[in-house]
């Protein structure tokens, strides 16, 4: 009888302990919010709402950690949807996979719904090229960099556990996903040159898709024989087969579910005539894309991305007025509380997790590393894809996409998603301090950085416009 009172006891405080949590997180967006409006009504653009979200995380992660004192037989109760990690390593988390499939879905598929195809499609192949080539240099570049400083490390008694090359090219991978929300968010409210914005946001939103896929590649990249982390060709090769069969397996798979939505919602039935209706399996067909492929052993951000870009094209077209709207409302709004909810959490998390890595040589040679990458792609790259335009990328525009390279969302969830080693909690720790620092400081000076630029504002975006000088 005692212990059943106990148990009920615990489970009513753990309860209660998750509402805590979770109001904590309510209450950081709902400040946020408030501080938006506040920004916006006073045209205060040197922060941006991700930016400020990060900030009350911070402050609330300082609350938690200095300020409260948590009792020993309750420090490692965490929300029901967590948690994988050690006892002890998180104060206040959730499960790295609440990120993936819950969070990062309406934030990937928001970003393919809204694309703008016409200005998108007409500069196809340099978004192409910078998504995949570029992601690609970025990696290994990084990933070369961070070998060398880890093994001067090594040298000099700095290291405190393993760190191996594949783990310099998995970091290399999943700080070159860019996420430039921060400048996406004033170039459309300065109305930037479309060619420019196209350019930017095109690469940012298929250069995940390639950054979660190269970094899945890379952890499967297994040689034969005793040394996992030795080189090998044939293991190369396996991991580079499979990075092409996930990728296109995913792309083939979102495409094929925003085609059959668009054919369900038209040809096979009238739910035209029903918006709420039409609506809601739009909505469940989008989302389960995500998680089909996840299912199927593929990346479900791929698929998801490209579901979007497909229903964009064919079934929107399909749907009716009232479910256009809706729509197109429903997967903003999911967007803005999912990335916000994310950035508040990146604050939170500097101070609630306890396993933090800082190391001041990696952190330097990271930062280092992570400017000579974004260098090695847009420099060399916008050099061999002028010999072919038409519209030149002037260096100006280049000189704004490097400085644009933000980290954000995705960067931080393949971070957090395994933080069980050495080497993967001193990439998290320092993962932290990159997207804080270019989401503050480079987010921050994209309004003065145009100006320097001479970047042309208040563009029509029907008109023509070239990428000049």
């Amino acid at each position: 009888m005692d212990w059943n009172f106990s148990s009920a006891r615990m489970a009513e405080e753990s309860h209660r302990q998750d509402s805590a949590y979770l109001l904590i997180f309510i209450m950081l967006l709902t400040l946020t919010i408030l501080t938006i409006w506040l920004f916006k009504h006073r045209r205060f653009r040197f922060l941006h709402e991700t930016g400020l979200a990060m900030i009350y995380g911070l402050l609330v992660g300082v609350i938690l950690r200095f300020g409260i004192h948590v009792p020993q037989s309750t420090s490692d109760v965490v929300l029901e949807c967590a948690v994988n990690a050690s006892p002890a390593t998180l104060l206040v988390t959730f499960d790295p996979e609440v990120f993936f499939n819950i969070l990062l879905p309406p934030i990937i598929f928001h970003a393919g719904y809204s694309l703008k195809r016409r200005h998108f499609f007409r500069n196809i192949g340099s978004i192409l090229t910078y998504a995949f080539m570029g992601t690609v240099i970025s990696c290994f570049v990084i990933g070369l960099l961070m070998y060398g400083v880890v093994s001067f490390m090594k040298v000099v008694g700095q290291l405190g556990g393993d760190f191996f090359f594949t783990d310099c090219l998995f970091f290399g991978a999943i700080v070159s996903a860019t996420d430039p929300v921060t400048v996406l968010a004033i170039f459309n409210e300065l109305k930037v040159d479309v060619d420019l914005y196209a350019l930017l946001f095109g690469e940012s939103v298929l250069n995940d898709a390639v950054a979660i896929v190269l970094s899945s590649s890379i952890v499967a990249y297994q040689p034969t024989g005793d040394n996992s982390h030795s080189f090998e060709a044939m293991a190369v090769l396996k991991s580079f087969g499979i990075f092409l069969g996930v990728f296109s397996g995913s792309f083939a798979l979102g495409m094929a579910t925003g085609v059959m939505t668009a054919l369900i919602s038209f040809y096979f039935t009238k739910l035209r005539d029903f918006p709420l209706l039409e609506t809601g399996l739009f909505f469940l067909m989008s989302w389960s894309t995500f998680l089909l492929a996840e299912a199927c052993g593929m990346t479900g951000v791929v698929a998801v991305l490209f579901c979007g870009m497909t229903q964009a094209h064919y079934t929107y077209n399909n749907l009716s007025r009232d479910s256009q709207d809706r729509t197109k409302q429903l997967f903003e709004l999911l967007n803005f509380l999912a990335e916000n909810f994310i950035f508040s959490y990146m604050g939170l998390t500097l101070f609630s997790f306890q396993s933090h890595v800082f190391n001041p040589m990696f952190i330097i040679g990271a930062f280092l590393a992570v400017f000579l990458g974004r260098a090695a792609n847009i420099y060399p790259l916008s050099f061999l894809l002028n010999l072919g335009r038409r519209n030149k990328i002037g260096m100006n525009f280049q000189h704004v996409m490097m400085f644009a390279g933000l980290r954000g969302a995705m960067t931080f969830a393949l971070s957090i998603r395994d933080t069980a080693t050495y080497a993967r909690q001193m990439m998290f720790s320092t993962t932290l301090l990159i997207v804080f620092f270019t989401v503050w400081i480079c987010g921050g000076g994209t309004t003065p950085m145009l100006s320097f630029m001479s970047i042309p504002v208040g563009v029509d975006s029907d008109q023509e416009h070239s990428v000049s000088n």
